[in-house]
């Protein structure tokens, strides 16, 4: 087992723990939405977004009117653009919105399992669109897709993970896979244990990644030991270590690109 400490998790995510979280913006007693009023200059209704949706595309559209959108009904005596409105205020950003977990969206009142299914669900699609495309072509062919996948799929966490992403002698995926889920303080990763998933697999290449809850990239002393006990303890199996990702929520550090061990 290699163990490493975990960066420090970031306050404002989105996924914490009720529990470990201050009281949330937007929220009344008992977790009811407190209805925002419109911020100044912004109008209240934004006007028929369907249709501006199909004459000129979704960006023409803002966050308020996709967020209405997905809603699709607001409460007795709250139009869908209020919901939106104060939905858009408890979270905070759309990335923290899209990183919350159902129960996080059903403990708000007028969200129930349709309406938080749909902004799961919308996340989901996109993992699933990005795993298409370097599913499509050699990873070592697209960095830059492989780097918006992994943001996708770990970069809002609210604790570390640990992936790896198993690849066949053309570098092409076989399959990713959550080796490890971390603590608020601590992550265990086992090399022996990632060794004998890529044997299982019949992988030749392999991809490895975490992400930092505090957004923060650089890479700590025991990353860089990590690295270099998971290339060693592949290489004894003849399986190469491509590289080893550190996810932020807006940065990547690569140790292949900055040639470190």
């Amino acid at each position: 087992m290699f163990e490493i400490a975990c960066d420090k998790p970031h306050r404002g995510s989105a996924a914490a723990c009720a529990s470990a979280l201050p009281p949330l913006p937007g929220l009344g007693p008992g977790g009811a939405v407190a209805f925002a009023p419109p911020e100044p200059g912004v109008p209240r209704r934004p006007a028929m977004p369907r249709e501006r949706l199909r004459e000129a595309g979704p960006g023409s559209l803002s966050d308020l009117e996709l967020v209405a959108l997905l809603l699709g009904s607001g409460l007795p005596g709250h139009d869908v653009f209020e919901v939106a409105r104060s939905l858009l205020k408890h979270f905070g950003s759309l990335r923290a919105m899209l990183d919350a977990g159902r129960e996080e969206f059903e403990g708000i009142r007028g969200i129930g399992p349709a309406k938080s299914s749909k902004f799961v669900a919308v996340l989901e699609l996109a993992r699933r669109a990005l795993a298409e495309q370097i599913e499509e072509k050699p990873l070592i062919d697209s960095p830059g897709a492989v780097e918006d996948y992994l943001r996708l799929l770990i970069g809002g966490r609210a604790h570390e993970v640990f992936v790896c992403l198993f690849l066949d002698i053309r570098h092409r995926l076989i399959r990713t896979e959550e080796s490890t889920r971390g603590t608020l303080t601590r992550m265990a990763v086992y090399p022996r244990e990632i060794v004998r998933r890529a044997l299982m697999l019949n992988a030749a290449r392999l991809i490895v990644a975490h992400n930092h809850p505090s957004g923060a990239v650089q890479p700590s002393a025991s990353d860089r030991r990590l690295t270099r006990i998971l290339r060693e303890a592949l290489a004894l199996v003849d399986v190469q270590l491509v590289d080893h990702l550190i996810i932020g929520t807006q940065e990547t550090f690569s140790f292949a690109r900055h040639g470190l061990d």
